[in-house]
């Protein structure tokens, strides 16, 4: 059986995903077989896996971190927000409920098992788990029924390595505010931790280091400076968007939607060296000099239709089509071109009927049946092959599916408009495929750039793993796992 060691951190986004990256490629290297886990993540920026279910996106970069593939078992527990109070809960890859906040904190007891199930499976399949926290620990309100933190590691005896992240500040009293905090018998799992994004003179923080080790008796594991090429790996978080700019080059934008979701499809263009990607943030208006405006994916598509009109981009959409800008919808955008999208049974929120914006002469009808899988087609314009994925509810049909976006498996998918300048597919992650974004962007005048998008991100995690040899005790972090 394998040994683990889990990652937990002092909050959110402190930079937890990107160490257990690091560390897996670093343990990897080494000859071991690693696998990462994340017993419960919260996002709605999914992988879709080898055994046909999905996972959170960091997850997945992790596994290619450790040169395996995805799998269900890496993230047992996955929570897709629909609104502010209620998320879709996945479970071993598969949708099992929609709950509200307080529902769920009902239902977490009886996940364990599920959580437990799959860390057993990966242990039988490995050298060295690591395991990724939620979070926090010092979110004891929730430690009752916590299956994400300190009770995944007392229940599976997994010895942890807290994160702090030093450049939002207090992260000295962050880290010995959460061993004062937390049960006893919880911070007796922590081996020690670990400082992230820091700036500058590392040596200017060596008094800060040892009064945390002072006061917690942690073990200190070295400090990690800022790792400028974090950019360059795939987020999870829509809240880690950002824009890519490069002036004077020709600009995309992007709306940045309530509830978007499996936004991954900009990760490629956003280092392309002639792509100047601009995020579309609420109460901004959509910039009159873009190429591409690109209509994401959604976890509520008639929820962020509404969105999306409250900003008046759908004024701004109509202005750049008439300019003769081009438009590109992806899943619940495509969805969102349309004249309609009806929800009869209330899969996604109320039932109802919502008018589209009418850019694509088709209607869209939600139903319970998900599709998810991973998928080879071809461009119907450019002939070009594309490697995808789709994770869909609803099924989509009209006049303007005479025009395919693409061809799946000799069939049509997506559809494109009479002038050729709105197109919508359910295809994601198809930016990947370096052949078909070139091609791509040369219709809109965009020159691509020559490097390959996956050479581009193992150069990354490379760099990453290289960058924590450097600054961390990896040995040290090794010699914790048990």
């Amino acid at each position: 059986m394998a040994r683990a060691l889990m990652i937990q951190g002092a909050g959110s986004d402190v930079g937890k995903s990107l160490i257990v990256a690091g560390l897996a490629r670093a343990f990897t290297r080494r000859g071991l077989r690693v696998l990462p886990f994340k017993p419960q993540n919260m996002s709605n920026n999914a992988a879709v896996t080898v055994d046909g279910g999905e996972i959170g996106r960091a997850q997945a970069l992790q596994a290619l971190a450790a040169g395996v593939e995805p799998h269900t078992d890496m993230n047992p527990v996955l929570l897709k927000p629909e609104t502010d109070v209620g998320a879709q809960v996945v479970v071993h890859g598969k949708r099992i409920a929609t709950a509200r906040a307080r529902e769920y904190a009902a239902m977490k007891p009886s996940l364990m098992g599920a959580v437990l199930e799959s860390f057993e499976r990966l242990k039988a399949r490995a050298d060295l788990v690591l395991v990724e926290g939620a979070g926090s620990p010092a979110e004891v309100n929730l430690r009752k029924s916590d299956i994400a933190n300190m009770g995944f590691a007392r229940k599976a005896d997994v010895p942890v390595v807290l994160v702090g992240d030093i450049d939002r500040g207090g992260v000295i009293a962050q880290l010995v505010g959460i061993k004062t905090v937390i049960d006893p018998d919880d911070a007796a799992m922590i081996s020690g931790f670990v400082i992230n994004k820091f700036r500058g003179d590392p040596t200017l923080f060596d008094d800060g280091y040892r009064l945390i080790e002072q006061k917690t008796a942690w073990r200190g594991l070295g400090v990690l400076p800022w790792f400028a090429r974090a950019g360059e790996l795939p987020a999870e978080d829509a809240l880690g968007l950002r824009d890519a700019r490069k002036p004077g080059q020709c600009k995309i934008a992007c709306l940045a939607l309530s509830r978007i979701a499996n936004f991954d499809d900009l990760d490629p263009l956003k280092l392309e060296p002639g792509v100047d990607l601009v995020m579309v943030r609420p109460g901004e208006a959509i910039p009159g000099d873009i190429s591409l405006v690109i209509i994401p994916g959604s976890k509520s598509t008639r929820g962020d239709l509404a969105f999306l009109r409250a900003q008046g981009w759908d004024i701004d959409l109509l202005a750049h089509h008439r300019r003769g800008g081009h438009v590109l919808g992806l899943c619940g955008g495509y969805q969102m071109l349309g004249r309609s999208v009806a929800d009869p049974e209330g899969i996604e929120g109320p039932a109802g009927d919502t008018p589209g914006l009418g850019l694509l002469d088709v209607e869209t009808v939600m139903s319970p049946q998900k599709t998810l899988t991973r998928v080879a087609a071809v461009h119907a314009v450019t002939d070009q092959p594309i490697q995808a994925y789709e994770i869909h509810i609803g099924r989509t049909d009209g006049p303007d599916r005479a025009r395919p976006f693409a061809k799946l498996g000799g069939e049509p998918e997506g559809a494109i408009s009479r002038d050729g300048r709105v197109q919508g597919s359910y295809l994601h992650g198809l930016f990947t495929s370096d052949d078909f974004r070139k091609a791509y962007l040369a219709k809109l005048d965009i020159p691509a750039g020559e490097e390959p998008y996956h050479d581009r991100v193992e150069s990354a995690l490379e760099a990453l793993a290289d960058h924590i040899e450097v600054h961390l005790d990896v040995e040290g972090l090794l010699a914790l796992a048990r």
